[in-house]
């Protein structure tokens, strides 16, 4: 079977050499390999950013199959993916702020930092639905427990390992949406992945962990379940990985430092 893979980068910056590697490895792994924009964060994805980051791929060498998709223009399909989820009683509205996440007591830290101890969870309705009335802001999070027990243990494929297990209740009650941003990374890569018929899904290693939430959400929305290959990370000389908050050199800058593409290309990790 020929793999559907995508690069799928946000434009909140320019790419650097982990983004490199991942567009890299996604193209070279699928015989169809989408480019996908990740921009529902209007208050830090810019359309220049967009418009740099084509140009940085091509420049490298990178074509792709399709369309480009921007998840912008997919706000309709995640409401509705939400408002399927909120009709079966799967998701709750939550007021918690991180300073109270951070100050509960009972918050432990899970794979993505730390966990939310479910402190709305059981709001009586009419309580929830006046704050919502009175404009305080909210959260959607998603009553993993409930899903969990609706789907029953999951586990994914990863190329190269085998099955492994899945363990979304680690991860606590994410937020599927909030009010600067109306749809999660989870739920919107993992409907998207469906949506263009993605059979692999590459990315790094640092995301195995949400793999978990994902297969969660497949099997309670009854979306294709794709296989995973998570590679491993570029890090920098002080051995973290590449990071845009951190400084790390962008593709732009090491073209107009003189490298070449294929030079750039050895860097990322693919000498060819």
């Amino acid at each position: 079977m020929e793999d559907v893979t995508r690069f799928a980068p946000s434009p909140t910056g320019l790419l650097h050499l982990g983004h490199a590697h991942s567009a890299i490895f996604a193209r070279r792994m699928g015989s169809r390999c989408l480019l996908r924009f990740e921009d529902i964060d209007a208050t830090r994805c810019r359309p220049e950013w967009i418009a740099a980051l084509e140009e940085d791929l091509a420049w490298l060498g990178l074509r792709f199959d399709g369309p480009v998709w921007r998840q912008s223009a997919r706000m309709a399909e995640y409401r509705h993916a939400l408002a399927a989820l909120e009709g079966r009683g799967l998701l709750y509205p939550c007021f918690c702020t991180r300073a109270d996440i951070a100050a509960a007591g009972s918050a432990q830290h899970g794979p993505s930092g730390l966990v939310y101890p479910g402190t709305c969870r059981l709001m009586p309705r009419a309580e929830a639905e006046s704050r919502i009335e009175a404009g305080q802001p909210y959260a959607l999070r998603l009553d993993v427990a409930r899903a969990l027990g609706e789907t029953g243990p999951l586990s994914f494929h990863e190329r190269g390992q085998g099955r492994l297990r899945c363990d979304p209740l680690a991860h606590g009650d994410v937020v599927l949406a909030r009010k600067d941003v109306p749809a999660s990374y989870h739920l919107c890569v993992t409907l998207d992945d469906s949506a263009q018929g993605v059979t692999l899904v590459t990315r790094g290693e640092d995301l195995l962990e949400a793999t978990s939430i994902h297969r969660l959400l497949q099997a309670l929305m009854g979306w294709p379940e794709p296989d995973y290959a998570h590679h491993k990370l570029i890090l920098g000389a002080d051995g973290r990985r590449l990071a845009k908050r951190d400084g790390a050199p962008s593709l732009r800058s090491l073209r107009e430092a003189g490298h070449t593409p294929e030079a750039v290309r050895a860097m990322a990790g693919f000498p060819d």
